[in-house]
């Protein structure tokens, strides 16, 4: 914070006792920041659109998935471009609540694979339940994927 505004205090003075210079060199600097901005704010935008491509679908499935993981997750990617990682959190909720069942500090699952998950492609895995609120049964439970974090190849 404090280099920030010594550097804006210098700015100044330079803008201040050498106009004719300071003020060419200003409005570039400006201009490449800008171009940074919308940049970042593009790819922002591009990684939102196609992390909700992302058909991330979670059932509670003992019987096809072994003891200790009975979570099945099934990706499919309709992204268009191939996904390299995604981060989740499970949500669980009751039918027709809207409170989050899932104790905090539960790890975040995610992709992993030998390598990126082409578009259109499908991936799925068993995974341990996350730990639960008392009192709730896991196959009374819609369980849905919340905040997805992720990285696409190009």
């Amino acid at each position: 914070m404090l280099i920030g505004a010594l550097l804006v205090l210098v700015w100044v003075m330079l803008l201040v006792r050498y106009p004719q210079r300071a003020v060419p060199v200003s409005l570039l600097a400006l201009l490449g920041l800008g171009l940074v901005a919308a940049w970042t704010a593009w790819d922002e935008h591009r990684l939102r659109q196609s992390l909700g491509r992302l058909n991330l679908d979670m059932n509670y499935r003992p019987e096809r998935c072994p003891a200790g993981q009975p979570l099945l997750v099934q990706l499919r990617n309709d992204a268009g471009r191939p996904l390299s990682e995604l981060h989740w959190q499970i949500a669980a909720y009751a039918e027709g609540g809207d409170t989050n069942l899932v104790q905090p500090g539960y790890d975040r699952p995610r992709y992993h694979d030998e390598g990126p998950l082409a578009s259109g492609e499908t991936w799925q895995a068993c995974i341990a339940l996350p730990p639960l609120r008392p009192g709730y049964r896991p196959n009374t439970l819609a369980f849905r994927a919340d905040r997805l974090e992720g990285r696409f190849d190009d």
